[in-house]
């Protein structure tokens, strides 16, 4: 007697409130990740970078990350480079949560 092979059962999809939760998440994820992108974009294109005319000094070069990663998050609540949203799509994917 031969027996059809086993495979695994699929995972439940996750209740209303929970995969929307879970949704947001993912979408937070994914911006949260285009503006690292973006603000190492931004400290490699020399946003930030002391100006020999106003001196820099220590106190510019400690806050100049900060102001490429703030200028980088503004950039993704407009719209970012659109990174987000496939970084999004494939998230949800692997995660089996796809409409």
């Amino acid at each position: 007697m031969e027996l059809p092979p086993v495979s695994p059962p699929a995972p439940a999809a996750p209740a209303a409130p929970e995969r929307l939760a879970r949704l947001d998440q993912l979408r937070e994820q994914a911006e949260a990740f285009e503006a690292v992108f973006l603000g190492l974009m931004l400290e490699q294109a020399g946003l930030g970078a002391s100006r020999e005319s106003f001196g820099g000094g220590a106190g510019e070069a400690a806050f100049s990350s900060m102001l490429a990663e703030q200028q980088a998050k503004a950039m993704v609540a407009q719209g970012g480079l659109g990174l987000a949203t496939p970084i999004y799509d494939a998230l949800r994917a692997a995660e089996g949560l796809d409409d």
